[in-house]
């Protein structure tokens, strides 16, 4: 996507505010002509008799300050609600577009290269155009101090052009280095908020594995590599502002020599001279301006690519597609969870699926089975061996390769949106809690439900362990949920679960950091509901006890399935994982 229809999108999405933005910065710079104009009348009115009048002038520089600063105030009610606007689009649209991609492949890298994106790429684009208001009305004022200066003397005019000229063709000339120096810039920086992101999140992993040394000197090798990228991308960008700077030096003294022969030549007064010279110091900040714009399209075009491909395939132009935003007020409520009325689960069949990891190859391959209401099924096998990858497949969280999934004997077309409540509910093998309340961990933005809330609690045996917070469901879990144990945020994840009603509890080792009575208990609990249908990745007895079907994987491949008491009979690969070999 060109970055100019990028920012067409954003003018168009709020069109009044620009609007409003670009006149109200061109007024500015029209009250800003006034002065040039007076110093021109009151140093050629010295020579006359009559002299200067000083209170008319006196009048007109104050309507002029006055008139700049109410105007400037308008720039200031005007510039921020556009830029923040915008940039609550673009990010709004991605995120739109991230959560409709299968969730275990959403992000092209890292979630702290996502986030680097989503603020400093969106902050660039958005802000641009807030400057380009402001070359919009220099341009404006340069044209109106043209055609005065014409009027005055065309070769002094003309010189003014020059470094115009120059400037446009270095920028030119500097347009790739711009762009290469802007992305290695951005990737690193990319890289640096990426391991944060991951080291903040396995902080326990790094303190076991006693490798904090070796984390802390890749995380200075990254800053490294972010300092040199960094560094080449400003000294670029600032030695071309030093030679545009240079540039107009060098063609505001040419045109002051010229304007010194013409007043010695007679053909030019002293008003004259004060006109040029206060033309002079606009049209250099414009001329400095132009040049930075130019630069700063060149960056932002960067900015735009980067921010396309979190888009994973969609055109480019969603990232400006106009969409409702909340940006005052009390948002709307979350409508109801639906109900699944007709197309309640009667058997779920699985047929041909597979799917390869493109970095790896290791996946999963022509997997089959079927399950029926009110049953639970358990996948089983060694580590690797697929479990949760088939759960992901399965559920739409990765993109399957081949294979369908059939509901009621009918076809799922689009598995990633049909697998949430009320068909189906899930809890991850590492599940994600925010740093925010326990209640707010669990509704995760639902109206309040008291009494579903209490059955959820109730169902994952959290009661018990909420009585000993001094704030309860408002006790704030910190970041990850480093308040709580490994236990508390497994039973956590399956209350968020289980408050929304759902056809097909899919939950991958649920029970893996409980005790034996607390695992008891909640499975115990979930199957004394009626009709209850879940699918699990277990190796826990248990669960494999409690099982109306045992699936077990090896390699990406079901090597058997059947009840427990057949496969412990007959599969060796069964027995292996039951007594504990094949972990």
């Amino acid at each position: 996507m060109k970055a100019w229809r990028y920012f067409w999108g954003l003018i168009r999405f709020q069109p009044w505010n620009y609007a409003l933005n670009c006149l109200a910065i061109v007024l500015v710079f029209v009250f800003s002509q006034i002065p040039g104009l007076l110093a021109q009348n009151f140093f050629d009115r010295l020579a006359t008799p009559q002299g200067p009048d000083l209170w008319w002038i006196a009048a007109l520089l104050l309507m002029s300050f006055a008139g700049r600063i109410a105007f400037l105030i308008c720039c200031q009610l005007t510039n921020a609600p556009f830029m923040y606007t915008c940039a609550a689009l673009v990010q709004k649209n991605v995120f739109a577009r991230i959560l409709e991609l299968p969730g275990a492949s959403a992000l092209p890298a890292s979630s702290g290269e996502a986030i680097s994106r989503l603020r400093d790429d969106v902050d660039d684009s958005s802000s641009y155009l807030i400057g380009f208001n402001d070359l919009i009305a220099l341009i404006i004022f340069v044209a109106v101090a043209f055609v005065v200066m014409l009027r005055i003397s065309a070769l002094i005019t003309l010189t003014v052009c020059i470094p115009l000229i120059v400037i446009v063709l270095i920028v030119h000339l500097a347009g790739h280095a711009l762009e290469q120096r802007r992305k290695q810039s951005r990737d690193a920086t990319g890289a640096v908020t990426g391991f944060l992101g991951e080291l903040f999140g396995s902080v326990q992993a790094v303190q076991v594995a006693n490798a904090q040394e070796q984390a802390i000197e890749h995380f200075k090798h990254l800053n490294t590599v972010r300092l040199k990228t960094t560094v080449r991308d400003r000294l670029l960008e600032q030695v071309l502002q030093s030679t545009f700077s240079n540039t107009v030096s060098i063609g505001t003294g040419a045109i002051l020599l010229l304007a010194g022969q013409a007043m010695h030549a007679k053909a030019f007064t002293v008003g004259d001279f004060a006109l040029f010279v206060y033309y002079l110091a606009w049209i250099t900040e414009f001329t400095q301006l132009f040049g930075r714009m130019l630069t700063s399209y060149r960056q932002t075009g960067v900015s735009v690519e980067r921010l396309s491909t979190l888009l994973r395939g969609e055109p480019a132009r969603r990232l400006v597609t106009p969409t409702r935003l909340y940006m005052r007020g009390t948002p709307p409520e979350l409508p109801a969870l639906p109900e699944a009325g007709s197309n309640r689960l009667s058997t779920l069949e699985v047929k041909g699926l597979a799917y390869r990891y493109p970095d790896t190859e290791r996946g999963i391959r022509d997997i089959n089975f079927s399950l029926k209401r009110g049953t639970l099924t358990v996948v089983t096998g060694r580590i690797g061996a697929g479990k949760t990858t088939l759960l992901q497949a399965m559920s739409g969280l990765l993109p399957a390769d081949t294979g369908e999934i059939c509901w009621n004997g009918q076809r799922l077309e689009d598995p990633a949106a049909f697998f949430v409540p009320p068909h189906s509910a899930y809890t991850a093998q590492v599940p994600r809690i925010f740093s925010d309340t326990l209640r707010d961990n669990i509704l995760m933005g639902l109206p309040k439900r008291e009494k579903e809330l209490d059955e959820a609690l109730e169902l994952t045996v959290l009661k018990p362990d909420i009585a000993e917070m001094v704030q309860g469901l408002e006790t704030k879990v910190g970041p990850r949920g480093v308040r709580l144990s490994g236990g508390q945020i497994q039973r956590a994840a399956a209350a968020r679960m289980f408050v929304r009603p759902a056809e097909l509890y899919i939950v991958d080792d649920l029970s893996s950091a409980l005790d034996v009575e607390t695992e008891a208990q909640l499975w115990e609990r979930m199957f004394a509901r009626q009709e209850v249908t879940v699918l699990a990745v277990s190796h826990r007895r248990a669960v494999l006890k409690r099982a109306d079907q045992v699936i077990v994987l090896r390699e990406g491949e079901i090597v058997a399935h059947g009840t427990l008491d057949d496969l412990l009979a007959t599969n060796s690969e069964m027995q292996r994982i039951w007594h504990g070999e094949a972990q």
